[in-house]
């Protein structure tokens, strides 16, 4: 089949591509090439894949570019936008027209691509924003909700919170509805913290590859609040075939939204937990500093993935520790990118 990933040279894009490429289909990178990694995360596939896939240099915001790149395609994977909170406060207007139009965009190429593709959307639990109506509770040096012992359903009330949530969130519903309308087989996944080697993880976005990463190269970063923060981890691979098991089963899946994350059964929490498993990796005392908490952080998130695994039997493999081992393999293999 004939594959379109756009954000193809990001982080899960470009794991996304590898995956594809191997599996025997013809893929192209629709990419802009804005965000740091992703000539390095370019580079690396044309080691591994050669010239066996195309790179086309766009950006979604530009209608007339992916609508000519969306042209006979079976199946367009939207990984590209903007991605963080932050950036979303300090400038909407681009996370807008990045998340919310460059979406509407992808659609519309879709709806014209003569080929009724599948199109998967990676979108955010922050769909559900502060989620004030869930009661938490501390246990054990680490906050848990108190009654959702499973995690956090797709039928919890949606609630965008920030410009990131709104535009993330305007993003989710057009997918949605564009199977309701135009009888696209759309598919829709509300990822959860996803993490695994390729990650050029920042401050205010992929926290576990930023805290590797800072690890590696010997610099102080910060835990904001008191680090029993707790959220379920899914490493790269195990999203990968989620992707794939739900592009296998379109027939059921079209149509629907899906948590995809770690679930319960693979969390952490922000620092507690997570700093023994880095130490020891590291081999020493890690030096951080702790600021305030930060407005809308949530205390706990954990995905409900109950629904992906009884419809298209799919569920994450990989425990944290293992995770993130991988992922300190790959930082201390490639320290001459963070510096």
């Amino acid at each position: 089949m004939k594959y379109l990933i756009t954000g193809g040279a990001g982080f899960i894009g470009s794991n996304l591509v590898a995956h594809f490429v191997k599996a025997g289909h013809s893929v192209t990178v629709y990419d802009n090439f804005s965000r740091r990694g992703s000539e390095s995360n370019l580079k690396w596939l044309k080691g591994l894949l050669g010239d066996s896939f195309a790179v086309e240099r766009a950006d979604i915001r530009d209608a007339a570019a992916i609508a000519r790149a969306a042209q006979g395609m079976d199946v367009i994977l939207h990984m590209a936008g903007q991605v963080a909170v932050t950036t979303s406060v300090n400038d909407p207007r681009m996370d807008f027209e990045a998340n919310a139009l460059g979406t509407f965009n992808v659609l519309e190429a879709a709806r014209a691509a003569g080929t009724q593709p599948i199109v998967m959307y990676s979108s955010t639990n922050k769909v559900y924003g502060g989620m004030e109506a869930a009661r938490i509770v501390e246990s054990n040096g680490r906050y848990v909700f108190a009654d959702l012992p499973l995690g956090v359903p797709e039928t919890w009330p949606l609630d965008f919170h920030s410009p990131y949530g709104c535009s993330k969130g305007t993003g989710d519903q057009y997918v949605r509805d564009y199977h309701r309308i135009y009888d696209l087989p759309t598919v829709v996944f509300r990822q959860s913290a996803i993490y695994g080697p390729r990650q050029f993880g920042v401050e205010d976005q992929g926290w576990l590859a930023f805290f590797a990463i800072s690890a590696t190269v010997g610099r102080t970063f910060s835990i904001y609040g008191d680090g029993k923060q707790v959220r379920d981890l899914l490493h790269i691979d195990d999203l990968v075939l989620a992707y794939d098991a739900a592009i296998k089963h379109i027939d059921t899946t079209a149509g629907q939204v899906y948590n995809i994350g770690g679930g319960t059964e693979r969390s952490l929490s922000v620092w507690t937990e997570t700093r023994p498993l880095l130490e020891a990796l590291a081999g020493r005392e890690l030096p951080v500093k702790f600021g305030d908490w930060r407005p809308g952080d949530q205390l706990v998130y954990l995905s409900d993935i109950r629904k992906a695994q009884a419809e298209f039997g799919w569920a994450p493999k990989i425990a944290p520790a293992e995770g993130l081992k991988t992922l300190w393999d790959w930082t201390q293999a490639n320290k001459h990118l963070f510096v």
